[in-house]
């Protein structure tokens, strides 16, 4: 889930294009997760604060998600007079905090045109073949499946790939039947906190640019997760981490492997139309994309120019 995915970059790049009444998308058990963890982006006073003035089913719908212990406390949040201008700034500071889980529920194929062009180094899937040929394997925030695919073409002879998104997953499977890949890729909803997977039935848990240590995007109880359903001897592998997650990663026993690259890493698009489209979307605050895509008339763009670390590199865990 998380490059350009969600828990990739953490900085505001983006235009956001959505509008406070389409966190209906959301279910219930997925507004309670992004609310439960204590360390959440996304805080219940910013939530409540930016629902003054909706209609009753959003807020009806967003109640079935407030985890029980704090609804008394939304509640009266709920009634607590703001100005406009209050109101204003919560609802962008939420709609900001919630819009790649937007994107990815919403407008998945927003995403999967951004993505696909987001190549990962070839090196990576290299160097950890042997965590992948003829080993079931888990990728854990599949997406609509960039990095699932890979797996299965060095080797792996099941992937399960978990991502709690409908919106992918409905890319993905279609991708899945179009490939004639129904034996050995199995799509499943689920997050890094509760993995629809039994005990220690993986040879090797991946995740690519989706896993972080924020707890709503993995974090220590994902990591628990992980252990639990690898099996002993395996490996956990987090491909193109957040550089801001270095530390903990390596805090938490990870070795770290970053690849070489003979020339400079792009995001290659399938058309120069669609490397505007996504520019003016998700690099809109980056002057510089657009700029380098009118000076060069190519569907390409360096991750230098977009100020991303390149996909070349990841964090690995014995189990």
């Amino acid at each position: 889930m998380v490059g350009s995915d969600a828990s990739a970059q953490s900085e505001v790049l983006f235009e956001n294009p959505f509008h406070i009444e389409d966190l209906q998308i959301f279910d219930a058990e997925t507004m309670r997760d992004m609310l439960a963890c204590s360390h959440a982006q996304l805080s219940s006073r910013m939530l409540a604060d930016s629902l003054h003035n909706v209609s009753s089913a959003l807020i009806m719908r967003i109640m079935q998600g407030v985890p029980e212990a704090q609804r008394d406390q939304f509640q009266q949040e709920l009634q607590q007079p703001l100005s406009s201008e209050e109101i204003d700034q919560a609802r962008n500071q939420t709609l900001n905090t919630l819009f790649w889980e937007l994107i990815y529920w919403k407008t998945p194929e927003l995403y999967e045109e951004l993505t696909v062009g987001e190549r990962l180094h070839e090196g990576i899937f290299q160097s950890i073949q042997s965590d992948l040929k003829d080993k079931v394997v888990l990728d854990a925030g599949a997406g609509s499946g960039r990095a699932s695919f890979e797996y299965l073409r060095y080797g792996a002879t099941r992937v399960h790939a978990v991502e709690p998104s409908p919106g992918l997953l409905r890319l993905l499977r279609k991708k899945i039947i179009d490939r004639g890949l129904e034996q050995s890729m199995f799509p499943a909803a689920g997050r890094f906190n509760k993995l629809p997977l039994a005990d220690q039935c993986v040879d090797t848990a991946l995740s690519c640019s989706a896993f972080t240590a924020l707890e709503d995007q993995g974090g220590e109880a994902g990591l628990l997760e992980l252990r639990r359903v690898t099996r002993p001897g395996g490996k956990i592998i987090i491909v193109w981490p957040r550089t801001e997650d270095h530390q903990w990663f390596g805090e938490h026993g990870f070795q770290y492997v970053s690849l070489p690259v003979q020339e400079e890493m792009c995001v290659h698009f399938r058309s120069f139309d669609s490397a505007v489209r996504c520019a003016r979307l998700f690099y809109a605050h980056n002057p510089a994309v657009l700029r380098y895509l009118q000076q060069t008339h190519k569907p390409e763009i360096p991750f230098s120019i977009i100020g991303m670390n390149p996909p070349r590199d990841y964090f690995w865990l014995a189990v």
